[in-house]
């Protein structure tokens, strides 16, 4: 297995700044090729049911502009099913979505939706695209997303993030658990949510976990020290860990 940890930049909250305005200022496109320049090796972008940030035409844009692989992050709708297979990113992870939520508040149950997410699963495989599913460190979760045919987890790192002492020690061995049970199952480990200077080293030094992606934290420590700054600090981090 390679050391290689790989970084994927979220720009979706460049995007909430644009619309808190509306016109076309800040571009998440121009982040997308700035975080490009900085060293990322993929750009995630969520398309929410509601638009809140991201829209079908920065969609549209980061597909056609950058040359790093996008990453869709998507509900497990028939609209965004369509959309996918119509702009064909290099990757799809599935999550959970609620109107209501301020951010992703957790993984998929994907015992629960087994049929869906298997059918889903192999429309976006068969038009190319690399199929994650985001998930909590949950043994069963893992088990299933093993048995719907996804080749990818993400592991939702928030609980972890959110928690200090022993619970966060608690949840990070979940996690390192977890990873090394998808690793024997033959699944790509991906995590992310939450993920910041101060609480990523540990993740990043889970063997199993190949790809990071982080976003709100990078945007908003941008504001302070420029986008590019905010990656490679981070990148030095991970690079650190992993080493």
């Amino acid at each position: 297995m390679t050391n290689k940890l790989r970084l994927g930049v979220n720009i979706d909250h460049v995007a909430t700044i644009r619309n808190a305005r509306g016109g076309a200022h800040p571009d998440p496109v121009r982040a997308a090729l700035l975080a490009q320049q900085a060293g990322a090796d993929g750009i995630t972008a969520h398309l929410r049911e509601d638009r809140r940030h991201i829209s079908d035409r920065d969609i549209e844009r980061l597909k056609a502009e950058i040359s790093l692989p996008l990453n869709l992050e998507m509900a497990a709708t028939d609209e965004m099913l369509a959309i996918a297979l119509r702009t064909k990113p290099h990757a799809a992870c599935i999550v959970p979505e609620k109107r209501q939520e301020v951010t992703t508040e957790g993984g998929l149950d994907v015992a629960g939706q087994r049929a869906r997410l298997a059918e889903m699963i192999k429309q976006l495989s068969g038009a190319g695209i690399r199929v994650s599913l985001f998930i909590d460190a949950d043994q069963v979760q893992v088990e299933v997303a093993k048995a719907v045919g996804a080749p990818v987890i993400e592991f939702h790192t928030g609980t972890y993030c959110e928690r200090q002492g022993g619970a966060g020690q608690a949840e990070l061995t979940k996690l390192q658990q977890a990873a090394a049970q998808a690793a024997q199952l033959g699944l790509e480990c991906h995590a992310g949510h939450g993920l910041n200077y101060e609480n990523v080293q540990p993740i990043a030094a889970i063997p199993q976990i190949m790809e990071l992606n982080i976003g709100h934290f990078l945007i908003g420590e941008a504001i302070f020290s420029g986008l590019e700054n905010s990656i490679l600090r981070m990148r030095l981090l991970m690079n650190e860990a992993r080493q």
